[in-house]
């Protein structure tokens, strides 16, 4: 994660100004041991294969067309977006003209994570069809005149050969980037490390995750926390209270002492991270660990999702495998909830305590927001958050390991009243809210990412093969 200059000094300076908070922590803290790849990944680029497929010759989009130029028209796009794909390795990057050209690159097709296949004209079926027997996810875009297969790639999708296939038909070529999101969600899960700070381990749970999705789990004990935290040096704590009393609007319950014993507990929370490896970390505040360590993680919560790590409250696993799959996604985090219902708006209330400044993620600019207490428990220091009116967001939670529930709708209003908790979102649903209160099922949690994910939560759950339930419909 690179730093402007600027950021630097104001760092150093230690500026008032709201938008100096835009690094989250003091410079000796913002740099983990182990510089994120993307946001929610530490350990390894994803492996795409990129191919283009194409026949000389062909009829549609014109006989004339010349594949190699054409390949390089895309290259050129891809170069522009470089930064969207910062974060993958094109183990496999060949033009394919012609089925029995798949089995030179077998190989490095076993070991890419998925396949991205370019249409560049007709007459490419056989070709598709010995790159599907990979069993790889295999996502195709095709710009308008690539060739007619279009037509049946609605059928292969329901076929067995097509269970791992998807497409998109656009001229849009910024799609191309969209095109690998399910993949990289894939890649994070099965790279990514949970540390679960508790005294009740998640063991069952756990091991169905791992061989699930891939993904790692390990239980701290809160001895090992503590011994962290006396570690951290008091100046250190102290300047990054003083980072977020001087970007706050307000300070409005908590003392000064409080909020530098929440920012020593998040630094010493990210220093394990750190000592792992993991990327995110949950904490069972108001279970086993409650009262248990010097203060509330929600500040530390809050930072981490801005750095691009994840901070869980409750020790919500699914609420943190849900997190995880929107990093991979769109590379923005979560924000949990417990929701309340305005039927006569159209509305949920998705409230918390904790909110995310940076909900658009590490690069983004932060929300304004305030200081405040617990609102349930009248104590702790914790982030107040103001989000976007206006902004479309997707809410959603993984549940066990083989469905998601979702549904999507716009933010109208951020409540600034003393119910319920202290973040929140009136958003008025996509959808039926009499239906979605019905249908809901699996807790009260829900996770909500900025943007409506509808079509890459159904291209993720398609390649594993999770059933995806909107439940405002």
């Amino acid at each position: 994660m690179r730093q402007t200059r600027r950021a630097f000094l104001q760092q150093a300076a230690m500026a008032v100004a709201a938008s100096a908070l835009s690094s989250s922590a003091p410079l000796s803290a913002i740099q983990p041991k182990t510089a994120l790849i993307s946001p929610g990944c530490r350990r390894s680029k994803v492996k795409i294969a990129k191919l283009y497929l194409g026949v000389p010759k062909a009829h549609w989009p014109t006989p004339l067309l010349d594949l190699k130029a054409e390949r390089q028209r895309y290259e050129k796009e891809f170069a522009k977006m470089k930064d969207e794909f910062a974060d993958v390795d094109f183990v496999v990057n060949e033009l394919v003209t012609s089925p029995e050209q798949v089995a030179q690159f077998a190989e490095r097709l076993k070991d890419a994570d998925g396949i991205l296949l370019i249409h560049l004209s007709m007459g490419i079926g056989n070709i598709l069809r010995e790159i599907l027997k990979f069993q790889k996810p295999t996502m195709l875009f095709a710009a308008p005149y690539s060739g007619h297969e279009w037509s049946w790639f609605g059928q292969l999708r329901n076929q067995p050969e097509g269970a791992l296939f998807d497409c998109i038909l656009s001229s849009d070529l910024s799609q191309l980037a969209v095109a690998i999101r399910p993949i990289r969600a894939i890649h994070h899960l099965r790279e990514a490390k949970i540390l679960d700070v508790t005294a009740r381990p998640q063991t069952a749970y756990a091991q169905a995750v791992k061989e699930r999705f891939g993904t790692e789990y390990k239980a701290i004990d809160r001895e090992r926390v503590l011994k962290i935290y006396e570690k951290i040096p008091d100046s250190e704590a102290i300047a990054e209270a003083q980072r977020w009393i001087s970007g706050a609007e307000k300070v409005v319950e908590p003392s000064r002492d409080e909020i530098i014993r929440s920012c020593k507990l998040a630094l010493a929370l990210q220093r394990l991270l750190d000592e792992e490896e993991a990327t995110v970390i949950m904490v069972d505040c108001y279970g086993t660990m409650w009262r248990q360590l010097p203060a509330y993680p929600c500040i530390s919560h809050c930072r981490m999702n801005n750095l691009g790590f994840g901070g869980i409250c409750e020790s919500d696993f699914q609420s943190a495998l849900t997190h995880i799959i929107f990093q991979g996604l769109v590379g923005r985090p979560g924000f949990i909830s417990d929701p309340t219902v305005d039927a006569s708006k159209n509305c949920i209330i998705l409230a918390h305590c904790m909110g995310t400044t940076k909900m658009d993620g590490p690069k983004g600019k932060p929300h304004r927001y305030r200081l405040r207490s617990i609102m349930e428990r009248q104590e702790g220091a914790v982030v107040q958050v103001f989000m976007r009116i206006g902004q479309k967001v997707t809410q959603a939670i993984l549940l066990g390991t083989k469905e998601i529930r979702y549904f999507t709708g716009t933010i109208v209003d951020t409540p600034d009243v003393d119910r319920g908790c202290r973040t929140k979102i009136a958003v008025r649903v996509d959808g039926d809210i009499e239906k979605l209160w019905q249908n809901w099922a699996g807790g009260l949690h829900r996770v909500t990412c900025y943007g409506d994910l509808t079509q890459d939560l159904k291209r993720f759950c398609r390649f594993m093969k999770l059933e995806l339930i909107n439940e405002a419909v």
